[in-house]
């Protein structure tokens, strides 16, 4: 009886593993999954502007042998006077870390969809709410945009073979968002809050501060020189600085400052010291600018 059934049970286990091996060589297929590159690659671009992080999120469609822009019915990829997402796949989104004028408009920070129509001699560019539509943009809701503008193209002398924006032309605060395709560009203006985000800086850690180390001053008093402001108030905080903790690139700043103010006996002075200092550390570039300053001092006299 106990042989039957011992008998019974190694028939039946064979059986029950393949059911149980198939079952686990289906699953492994089921999860698997080819990976191919997309014909338009995403890409993200992250970028400081002044002292806020701009990052643009798209999808970077190629002409493969097709005309970028055109008229309706010309077998271009965009057409004239319609809207586009910017991109292909999902909508092209443009993410603020803090509150920016873009092309003149104040928008707050947050991430914004990405929109354009496209026109042969005029561009609308706008920023709205929804980052989500995709392709099918009939959904479109001009109450949900946050700026709305218009630039004129640029032709360019190469063909863009894959749509690609990027950063240029920066300054301290401002730079510009540049779109090309095919033989077109169009740009348009970022302008970040700097100067309100620093003043407050060296409000709080130079001037409303009774010890302020030699750091802080000092950069309080390259961007007084670098902005036009205060040249005393400058040459008094660099000095303050220098007196504690002369650095070479510190003393080579009094000297700038010196020159401003047309102080040129000080600013040679200054100068020399940098010099000096630089020397000592072996470094050769300050070594140059003190010299050329020193000449345009001895100019200048």
């Amino acid at each position: 009886m106990s042989f039957s059934t011992s008998r019974s049970a190694k028939a039946f286990i064979p059986g029950a593993t393949l059911v149980l091996t198939g079952l686990m060589l289906g699953g492994t297929t089921a999860q698997a999954q080819i990976s191919t590159p997309q014909p338009s690659p995403k890409s993200t671009l992250t970028q400081r502007v002044g002292l806020t992080d701009v990052t643009i999120t798209y999808s970077r469609p190629s002409l493969r042998g097709r005309l970028g822009f055109g008229d309706v019915g010309n077998k271009s990829v965009v057409a004239y006077g319609q809207r586009w997402r910017t991109g292909a796949n999902a909508t092209t989104s443009i993410k603020f870390a803090d509150d920016i004028m873009v092309e003149g408009q104040k928008v707050a920070a947050g991430e914004y969809g990405l929109y354009t129509i496209p026109g042969k001699a005029e561009w609308t560019i706008v920023l709205n709410k929804s980052t989500k539509m995709g392709a099918n943009v009939d959904g479109f809701k001009d109450d949900e945009n946050v700026a709305s503008f218009k630039v004129k193209p640029i032709k360019l002398n190469d063909k863009v073979g894959i749509f690609t924006i990027d950063l240029s032309d920066f300054t301290p605060a401002t730079t510009n968002v540049v779109m090309m395709w095919d033989q077109t560009a169009v740009k348009f203006k970022l302008t970040a809050d700097v100067d309100s985000k620093v003043m407050a800086q060296i409000n709080e850690k130079v001037i409303n501060n009774a010890s302020p180390t030699s750091g802080d001053l000092a950069a309080a008093a390259v961007y007084y020189f670098d902005n036009d402001r205060d040249m005393k108030q400058a040459l008094a905080w660099i000095q303050k600085a220098n007196a504690t903790d002369p650095k070479f690139w510190n003393v080579h700043t009094e000297a700038k400052i010196r020159m401003k103010m047309k102080d040129y006996k000080g600013a040679m002075a200054s100068a020399e010291q940098s010099k000096k200092l630089a020397t000592e550390a072996k470094n050769m570039d300050y070594v140059k600018m003190n010299d050329e300053l020193m000449m345009d001092a001895k100019k200048a006299k």
